[in-house]
């Protein structure tokens, strides 16, 4: 069965963007950029690792999740972000983008889309935002990739969105500390 990991830039202080979803202070650069670019291989959106030059074969997953607020963040240049990926978007009341003719746009319940996915033959699934949509899928969620940046937002998009659900397990398998102050943190459910 596939597994669906949440791995995401988060604060310190556990928000995945500030409060305008700004998220520039987190660290794009620095020595953590090619140990954990390697690791999570084909995360970066096709165009900008087409620039780059960065590989986007040979990665962990093949499908990635976003919610709406994810996915705009592109907008209008890169309607269809991970091109690499089966892409899916879960929105209620917006419209597909000209050029987004490969994502999938559903308003469909996450949970049961998830459980479809997670039972189909293939790579890992992705969830790359937002927090409202991790709250939703907390209970599918079989692993934590947390880019913990050395910033403090104070305010903002919460790692998990609301506090309403009931409290869960995660044991770390691996945590990587780098020069730049960027800590990657591995977790599974357990």
């Amino acid at each position: 069965m596939r597994k669906l990991t949440y791995y995401v830039a988060v604060s310190i202080d556990g928000f995945i963007a500030g409060p305008g979803g700004e998220f520039d202070r987190f660290l794009f650069e620095g020595d953590h950029a090619a140990g954990i670019g390697e690791k999570y291989r084909g995360t970066a959106p096709t165009e900008l690792a087409e620039r780059a030059g960065l590989p986007i074969e040979g990665g962990p997953f093949d499908t990635v999740l976003m919610g709406w607020n994810t996915y705009a963040v592109g907008l209008p240049e890169l309607p269809s972000p991970y091109r690499h990926f089966r892409q899916v978007v879960f929105t209620r009341g917006h419209e597909a983008p000209t050029g987004s003719d490969d994502v999938e746009f559903t308003d469909r319940d996450p949970v049961e889309v998830v459980r479809e996915l997670k039972a189909e033959d293939g790579k890992g699934i992705w969830l790359c935002g937002g927090g409202a949509l991790a709250a939703v899928l907390r209970d599918e969620i079989d692993r934590l990739a947390l880019k913990r940046n050395p910033v403090l937002f104070g305010d903002g998009i919460p790692l998990f969105e609301g506090r309403d659900y009931a409290p869960a397990d995660f044991r770390p398998t691996g945590i990587t500390s780098y020069e730049s102050g960027v800590v990657l943190e591995e977790y599974v459910r357990g």
